[in-house]
């Protein structure tokens, strides 16, 4: 991380595809992508893209990560076919920032989305940042949204107004349809099409639409983007699935997904695209272990949903390209959402915005298996909502203290003490200070109300709708 601040110029949607399409194109693609632009027909087909995330699963609710009671076949086949990353981590350990973070490539604080959106909103993502989608649009994707959006629910803040061709889904959390909200919808597109959405059978109807797009996209490339709406509460799941697990209820919905992945793979096959597609599947965060059976699990990790424990910010994660992942592998260093946007940019011959910082970093040497290959992250930092709760640099981890309840700081080495349990910081005390310097550059750049109680405004405002 750079500890220099810089004054930095907002570049809107229309400019950025503006820049793309003129002489200020170096801004944002390289020279060999422009010429790759103009020489489509000429060059290699473009690899496509598949991004599956579900909602508050834990980190061992599925058979390869440890789960005794969840039987999860495709997923245990599709991390035998690729690789899973054991140190993999969300931005935010809650929904609308961790799906901010996903598709910006930032920090949730940096783009102004720390905190989970109700349907009350009035505001949502901006239209100055730019998402994986709007950069794979300017290499000709097709592109989808299927699922759980939580970035906005006003037609501006929608995926068809940043980068995706079109929407199936519902726009926020599947509980958020208590009084005074109005039922939750499902969405076509900027139209409602269900309400109350009818939730036993939504899981199969993502994968119905995510089976149609592949298909209808097969001869070009494309991006499906699929946060499904479950294992959320509150949870559903058709008569199919019900009852057949030993997890009971949360089981049979994570089974459920596990199926919709078989599904989505078996399309793949049928079409021929296994060896030019990246599958990837995580969770948007830990488990919501207030819900008791009907919450996931996070052993061995400490904690879940909404802290700033392992429990809760680290999310199975595997991803798959039959030709470019080696098979059965397994990764340990750390990696997050926000270098997806980096990464894909990367192996689709584009470049992530210049004129912002992008917190995320390209994590391609670690996705296909370059031997000795490091971690891109001299840090990676945990906030909830605008406080800076730890940081991580290779196994250490500083939680730093807490006025609210009065401890100290306390350092944990992740490597030996995965579930957190032994503070060492008398131990190490020079690991520690190392970390606290690492905890105030970030403070210089994005603020930590936890300490000075003011923090520093957005970098890139203008997320308020017009009322």
């Amino acid at each position: 991380m750079k500890s220099e601040s810089r004054r930095e110029t907002v570049v809107n949607r229309r400019t950025f595809l503006g820049l793309l399409g003129g002489s200020g194109a170096a801004l944002m693609v390289s020279s060999r992508s422009r010429a790759s632009i103009a020489h489509a027909s000429a060059s290699p087909r473009l690899p496509n893209f598949i991004i599956i995330i579900t909602d508050d699963q834990g980190y061992s609710d599925i058979g390869c990560f440890g789960s005794p009671n969840i039987k999860t076949p495709r997923l245990d086949k599709m991390a035998a076919e690729g690789v899973k990353f054991t140190d993999f981590y969300v931005a935010a350990s809650v929904c609308t920032p961790s799906r901010a973070a996903l598709m910006t490539g930032c920090y949730p604080k940096r783009v102004g989305l720390p905190y989970v959106l109700s349907p009350a909103a009035w505001i949502g993502i901006s239209p100055s940042e730019i998402t994986i989608a709007e950069i794979l649009k300017t290499r000709g994707y097709a592109t989808k949204c299927i699922g759980k959006w939580h970035l906005g629910r006003l037609p501006q803040f929608l995926p068809t107004r940043h980068g995706f061709d079109s929407y199936f889904g519902i726009p926020y959390s599947n509980d958020m349809d208590l009084p005074p909200f109005p039922p939750t919808p499902l969405m076509h597109d900027e139209n409602i099409i269900e309400q109350p959405v009818i939730q036993e059978t939504l899981t199969e109807r993502y994968t119905e639409e995510a089976a149609k797009f592949i298909t209808e996209n097969k001869d070009k490339p494309f991006f499906l983007y699929l946060p499904h709406t479950m294992p959320h509460v509150p949870l559903h799941v058709s008569e199919k699935f019900k009852g057949k697990s030993a997890r009971g209820l949360y089981g049979d919905v994570i089974e459920c997904l596990d199926w919709s992945t078989g599904q989505i793979l078996d399309t793949l096959a049928k079409l021929g695209l296994d060896d030019n597609t990246f599958v990837m599947f995580t969770s948007d965060n830990g488990p919501w272990l207030q819900r008791g059976e009907n919450g996931g699990s996070a052993l061995p990790l400490r904690a879940g949903k909404g802290t700033a424990f392992e429990g809760g910010f680290r999310v199975p994660c595997i991803m798959r390209w039959r030709s470019k992942i080696p098979a059965g592998t397994v990764c340990s260093e750390a990696a997050a959402t926000i270098d997806l946007l980096p990464t894909i940019a990367k192996l689709a011959g584009a470049e992530p915005p210049t004129d912002r910082i992008i917190d995320g970093k390209d994590i391609w040497s670690l996705m296909s298996g370059v031997p000795q290959a490091k971690s891109p992250h001299e840090a990676f930092y945990y906030y909830t909502a605008t406080d800076l709760r730890a940081v991580r640099s290779g196994p250490w981890k500083l939680m730093s203290a807490d006025p609210a309840r009065g401890d100290g700081d306390a350092l944990y080495n992740l490597e030996t003490d995965i579930s957190e349990t032994t503070n060492v910081i008398a131990r190490h005390p020079d690991v520690a200070t190392r970390l606290r310097q690492l905890v105030e550059i970030m403070r210089d750049d994005l603020g930590d109300t936890m300490t000075d109680r003011t923090g520093k405004n957005c970098r890139r405002p203008g997320i308020v709708a017009a009322r």
